[in-house]
């Protein structure tokens, strides 16, 4: 049975489940999740993930959400990407639970306000703000990565799919890779493995399908 991915190309959390499931070799398909049309919102939807949240995937009777959450199910249907060893296990998870607190929810934030609002409704104050928030983290990642090929271990994890979520997007948010070198080098690797896609390629949904 096909496992499904409910998700949509514009968000850098669906990115982190979709990722690691093409790489996995698993049977899946995307399941195009009209976010921006409050399809998130409605009734069905909430069935389905009250939390009104996407990614949320679907595996016969099993549904689960929370990107770090299908990471981890992802890992234990094929004993990729979870860490070769207890250490590194409890090491990957440190690392997404950091990514979720310090990194991507201040990069998603702010990639919306300066994007995906009305220019005339983006608060400069908060996007200041974020923009603080946004360039340490991205100094802890370039300082971890120093000398590094991965973020855990000899090999790609769910630190890596978790960390790099919202850093491979064409829209401006403060980031750009060369300012980080070693983020940048690190980046390319994951670029290189075989079945890498982009998130708008691997995914359905663009800002362009909207007219931005």
């Amino acid at each position: 049975m096909t496992i499904q991915l409910h998700c949509f190309g514009e968000s850098g959390n669906a990115y982190k489940a979709a990722l690691p499931l093409e790489l996995s070799g698993l049977d899946w398909e995307p399941v195009k999740v009209d976010f921006f049309n409050g399809a998130a919102r409605t009734p069905e939807y909430a069935a389905m993930n009250v939390m009104a949240e996407a990614p949320v995937l679907v595996d016969g009777d099993l549904t689960l959400s929370q990107s770090g959450v299908i990471q981890m199910y992802i890992t234990e249907k094929t004993g990729k990407f979870g860490g070769a060893t207890p250490e590194e296990a409890r090491e990957v998870m440190r690392w997404c639970f950091w990514d979720n607190h310090k990194m991507s929810s201040q990069c998603g934030t702010l990639r919306f306000l300066m994007n995906f609002l009305p220019e005339e409704k983006r608060p400069a104050e908060v996007i200041g703000f974020l923009g603080g928030r946004v360039k340490a983290a991205f100094k802890t990642l370039d300082t971890a990565l120093e000398g590094r090929d991965w973020l855990v271990g000899d090999g790609p994890t769910n630190a890596d799919f978790s960390c790099c979520g919202y850093l491979f997007y064409p829209e401006p948010f403060t980031f750009t890779r060369a300012d980080w070198p070693n983020i940048d080098r690190w980046l390319s690797n994951i670029e290189a493995l075989p079945g890498w896609k982009h998130p708008y390629d691997l995914m359905p949904g663009h800002p362009s399908d909207r007219g931005l």
